[in-house]
C-alpha cells in the first residue's frame, strides 16, 4: 500500500515527518520534503508538482511543523507566528499543536483553519518533557479521560466549524505514548476515544512517558492499537532508522504509516529511502562526506533565510553537526568546532577542511542516533495519578497551566 488517506488529505506514500521541538522548522522540513520527492521520482519516475491549490495531496509524505503551544498562537506571539509560516511550496500545511485547555486548543484551531494557516492539524499527547508533563500536558494528559475526550471533541467541531467555506474539512489528528509508565497504559483507551470524537488518525510512538527515549520501541503495543481502532488508519512511530525498518514495523503491526523522528536528524535523505521503498523501489541514499557537506551548506543557507539574522541561524545550526557527522572520520576538535560555527564564511572554512573524498561509512553512519538516554520518573502534577477523572480545582490549574511558548 503506497498511499493513507487522512480525512480529506491524500498522502501518495504513508510516510510522516514528527515533530520535533528546535528541529523540524521550515529549513529542515523543506530538506526532508525535497528528498521524499527524490525517493517518488526514483521509484515511480516522476515528481508531483510545486503545490496543488487546495492543499489535500502530498505526494511524497507530511512533513508537520515543531509543536506549537496553543496559549502562544492565540496570543499570537511573533516567534510562533514565524513557526507556523509555511514554505509556499509545501503541498500539504501540517502544524502540531499542543495544550491542556480544551477552549484554548479550540482557539487556537480556528485561527488556523479559519485564517487559511493550515490544512492538517496534529494533537500533541506524547511529549515526555518534564516542563510540559508537570503541568499535565503531552504524554501525561491521556489519563485523564474526561479532559483527553473533552479536547479531541472540541479540536474536531473547531475545525469542522471553521472549514465552512472552505473546499475540504481540515483533519485533525493525535500523536500518543503508550502511557505514563507501565502502570498506566493509556493509550487504548484514548485511541477509541478519539475515533468517536472525530479524529481523522492516531499515531503511537511505543514508549511510556517514563521510558523517555530509552530502551526499545515496543511495536506490538502498535498492533494492539490497530486491533483497537479499527476506522482510522493507525500510524506507527519509534525506532525507525532505515526504509526497511519502515517496512518491518508495517509488515509486523499492520499499521497504515510510519512516523519518522530521530532517525531523520542528520538524514534528511532519509526520507528519499523511506518514499521510494514505500513505492518498492530498493533506492537508498549512501552519501559521501562531500554530499553531506553540500546538505549542510544548504541547510545553513536555508536557516539564514528563514531566521533572517546569520548568527542566530548558525548557533541554531549547531546541534545539527554531530548528527550530520556521526559515523564519518571527523577528529573531536574538527566536530567541536563545526559545533561552534557563527557564520556561513566560518562554516565554509571548516567543511572545506575536511576529507571530503570520504566515502559512505556504511554502518557507523546509521542506526539509533540523537540521545536515547535513560529511563526518567515521569514529573506529574501533585495527585495526578489517584483518579482517572479531573476535578474542578484540577481542572482551574490547567486553565493556567498552558505554556506560552512554542517549540517544546
Amino acid at each position: 500500500m503506497t498511499e493513507l488517506q487522512i480525512g480529506a488529505v491524500r498522502l501518495g506514500s504513508p510516510v510522516v515527518l514528527a515533530p520535533m521541538a528546535g528541529v523540524t522548522n521550515p529549513p529542515f522540513r523543506q530538506l526532508c520534503r525535497a528528498a521524499g520527492v527524490d525517493g517518488l521520482r526514483a521509484a515511480t519516475g516522476t515528481a508531483p508538482a510545486a503545490a496543488p491549490a487546495n492543499g489535500t495531496h502530498a505526494p511524497a509524505g507530511l512533513y508537520v511543523t515543531e509543536m506549537i503551544t496553543s496559549r502562544a498562537l492565540v496570543e499570537r506571539t511573533p516567534e510562533t507566528m514565524r513557526m507556523i509560516t509555511p514554505d509556499p511550496a509545501e503541498p500539504v500545511r501540517s502544524v502540531q499543536l499542543y495544550g491542556v485547555d480544551p477552549a484554548t486548543i479550540a482557539a487556537a484551531i480556528r485561527i488556523l483553519v479559519a485564517e487559511d494557516r493550515a490544512d492538517h492539524v496534529d494533537l500533541n499527547f506524547g511529549c515526555p518533557v518534564p516542563k510540559v508533563t508537570r503541568k499535565g500536558g503531552g504524554g501525561a494528559l491521556p489519563w485523564k479521560r474526561d479532559l483527553f475526550d473533552g479536547i479531541v471533541t472540541d479540536a474536531v467541531a473547531a475545525a469542522r466549524e471553521a472549514s465552512a467555506g472552505r473546499d475540504h474539512e481540515v483533519p485533525v489528528t493525535v500523536k500518543m505514548r503508550m502511557g505514563i509508565d507501565d502502570d498506566h497504559l493509556t493509550y487504548l483507551d484514548a485511541g477509541r476515544l478519539a475515533e468517536r470524537a472525530g479524529i481523522a488518525a492516531v499515531a503511537l510512538h511505543a514508549r511510556t512517558v517514563a521510558q523517555h527515549y530509552s530502551g526499545q520501541a515496543r511495536w506490538e503495543h502498535i498492533a494492539r492499537l490497530k486491533e483497537a481502532v479499527t476506522t482510522i488508519p493507525v500510524l506507527g512511530n519509534g525506532d525507525v532508522w532505515s526504509a526497511e525498518e519502515a517496512e518491518e514495523m508495517m509488515a509486523r503491526t499492520g499499521c497504515d504509516g510510519v512516523v519518522v523522528g530521530r532517525g531523520c536528524q542528520g538524514r534528511p535523505w532519509l526520507f528519499t529511502d523511506l518514499v521510494a521503498a514505500a513505492h518498492g523501489s530498493g533506492v537508498r541514499v549512501r552519501p559521501g562526506l562531500r554530499e553531506v557537506a553540500a546538505v549542510i551548506r544548504r541547510h545553513a543557507e536555508l536557516m539564514v533565510e528563514h531566521f533572517g539574522e546569520e548568527g542566530r541561524a548558525l548557533r541554531e545550526m549547531r546541534k545539527h553537526m554531530a548528527w550530520y557527522l556521526k559515523g564519518y572520520v571527523v577528529g573531536g576538535p574538527t566536530r567541536h568546532d563545526l559545533g561552534l560555527v557563527s557564520s556561513l564564511a566560518e562554516l565554509d572554512e571548516r567543511l572545506a577542511a575536511l576529507d571530503l573524498d570520504q566515502p559512505y561509512p556504511g554502518e557507523g553512519a546509521e542506526g539509533p542516533r540523537g540521545r536515547a538516554g535513560s529511563a526518567k520518573q515521569p514529573h506529574l502534577p501533585d495527585g495526578w495519578l489517584t483518579s482517572r477523572d479531573i476535578d474542578a480545582d484540577l481542572r482551574a490549574m490547567l486553565a493556567e497551566a498552558e505554556l506560552s511558548v512554542s517549540g517544546g
